[in-house]
């Protein structure tokens, strides 16, 4: 479907198509990801369909946890009409080794979390003050 400034849709139809807030939609033109929309005589943005594939494209990136600079530059190779499967593999290799750090750190977090839950009463335990988990009192006769 070609632009033309008397048709497509007006940004609130394309977030709505898209299923994101029109701030959005404007957002990511002015960060480059999508291109300044034609304006109707009226001055409205009309978008084509070509930019709700490019917005699904970018959340489908976002999905997997890409930065929107690591979309940009995936778009730019799609838009040159070559397939950006080399770069995205690269970036999704990456990106999966930070997800790993991640787990691995939020693995250790829990098990801290496990022994801490463990090792304190299971009733009668007052809600914790800053620093502490029960008053100065408790703690001496523990």
């Amino acid at each position: 479907m070609g632009t033309n400034t008397s048709t497509g849709m007006r940004v609130a139809e394309l977030a709505a198509a898209a299923g994101v807030a029109p701030d959005t939609i404007r957002y990511y033109e002015r960060a480059g990801l999508l291109p300044p929309a034609p304006r109707s005589a009226a001055g409205y943005r009309r978008y084509g369909a070509d930019a709700l594939d490019r917005l699904r494209f970018i959340q489908g990136c976002q999905r997997l946890g890409l930065r929107l600079r690591e979309i940009a530059d995936l778009l730019a190779v799609r838009d040159t009409g070559v397939c950006p499967c080399e770069p995205a593999e690269q970036l999704l290799r990456r990106r999966m080794a930070e997800v790993d750090a991640e787990l691995a750190r939020l693995t250790a977090l829990r098990a801290e979390m496990a022994a801490m839950a463990a090792a304190l009463p299971t009733a009668g335990c007052p809600p914790p003050e800053p620093g502490r988990w029960c008053p100065p009192d408790d703690q001496e006769r523990r």
